[in-house]
């Protein structure tokens, strides 16, 4: 027993420093000040929004869009994929405003969700780079400039990578833990990773991608419901780096409600289910680069499930006095070292960020009681209809996230 706790130990502790280490290099790189880039010329761009019943929303959005300050040629599809509320109305209203904005009704086809609406964007567009927002996102005016430029300036691009803030992050609880994590994972990590080792991950929005790479790897797989995720591997495996750019940011509407948030964190929870069983087919994905996303796939859908269930155990085994073992270290401050570190990333976040308040202090003690424990629920929710569509031989239906 106590080998078996010592080789958990061992391994808990070599996550814990590889999770300090990319907090660390991920808050250098974000905060350190970096030189930009004009260009002699701008390539042609098109922004991609898949929409499907985004009334509520893609009015704010499309006002952000045409607000981009962007020096090239530049066209904003809206691909609505057959609403059935307003959408349509308001897209046709800013398309007859402005030449650059067109409003494209994407024809019924099987299966749904955003992949196939995307390919059809490809289909019916044709600049040098196309970048996709997501129909409730509102980018600031530089966000595309910014992102092009590190496309354009970095060797070996693929594209380049922004980052998601939440625009409603003051609405309630759930709202300001979404952003924290987003703040950690979505930037931090991601900055660490570029710095270190010259990767980085699709997010699914504020993203920019040369055409000819995807006319090199294929277009997004209509499967796929983390399209971002498995796009991302395809690139990576071409040889192609996608540069973090953190100062080109947008500003999305995030779940306001528990029940809309386990919906939506299941559909992407089954998408990376899809993408890791992909990851274990074929030892391609352990070579190289490839090596990177696919150990952080596993750590994050796999290891951290495991770090999350063993260490409330230990914790729980430890207050009630079951955990007596004759090693040095007490296995309960494995715990408190994990606890330490989880809320450490938390308030470097808050302060590359500057959203430091009394409030989101105490919500950075208490996420990982609250909302990373939510994490166990959601996994073993995705799975088990991940697995049950795999026995009937179905088609993971895309679930819409609910607007506000």
């Amino acid at each position: 027993m106590n080998t078996l706790f010592i080789v958990i130990s061992s391994v808990f502790s070599i996550v814990l420093l590889y999770y300090s280490v990319l907090t660390v290099f991920g808050l250098y790189y974000r905060l350190k000040r970096k030189k930009r880039i004009m260009l002699d010329r701008y390539p042609s761009v098109d922004v991609l929004i898949p929409a499907h019943n985004e009334g509520k929303v893609i009015g704010k959005t499309l006002e952000a869009m045409v607000k981009l300050q962007y020096p090239g040629e530049l066209h904003i599809y809206v691909l609505n994929d057959n609403s059935e509320d307003d959408t349509g109305m308001i897209a046709d209203a800013f398309a007859e405003r402005f030449k650059h904005v067109h409003h494209i009704r994407v024809p019924q086809g099987f299966p749904k969700g955003k992949s196939r609406v995307l390919n059809y964007g490809l289909e019916i567009s044709g600049s040098e780079y196309f970048a996709v927002y997501d129909a409730d996102n509102q980018p600031e005016p530089q966000a595309l400039t910014l992102l092009v430029e590190a496309a354009e300036t970095t060797v070996g691009a693929a594209g380049a990578v922004g980052y998601v803030r939440t625009v409603n992050e003051q609405k309630n609880w759930l709202t300001r833990m979404i952003s924290l994590e987003f703040q950690v994972f979505q930037l931090l990590m991601q900055a660490g990773r570029w710095f270190l080792f010259r990767t980085g991950s699709l997010t699914g929005t504020n993203m920019l991608v040369k055409r000819s790479v995807i006319e090199e790897v294929g277009n997004y797989d209509v499967y796929a419901l983390a399209e971002d995720a498995e796009l991302t591997l395809r690139i990576t495996r071409a040889g192609g780096l996608l540069p973090i750019v953190p100062e080109s940011v947008t500003w999305e509407q995030e779940p306001e409600k528990l029940d809309v948030l386990i919906r939506q964190r299941t559909r992407w929870l089954q998408g990376n289910l899809y993408v890791i069983e992909k990851m274990l087919s074929s030892f391609d994905y352990y070579k190289g680069r490839m090596l990177v996303h696919t150990l952080q796939q596993l750590l994050v859908y796999v290891l951290f499930l495991m770090f999350l269930m063993v260490s409330d155990c230990l914790f729980i085994a430890g207050i009630f006095g079951y955990v007596s073992l004759t090693i040095p270290l007490p296995m309960l401050m494995i715990w408190y070292v994990s606890y330490l570190i989880y809320t450490v990333q938390l308030f470097s976040a808050q302060a590359a960020e500057r959203t430091f308040s009394p409030l989101n202090l105490f919500i950075g003690f208490i996420l990982y009681f609250t909302y990373a424990q939510l994490f166990i629920l959601l996994f073993f929710r995705s799975l088990f209809y991940y697995l049950k569509a795999k026995r009937r031989n179905t088609v993971i239906s895309w679930e819409k996230t609910i607007r506000f």
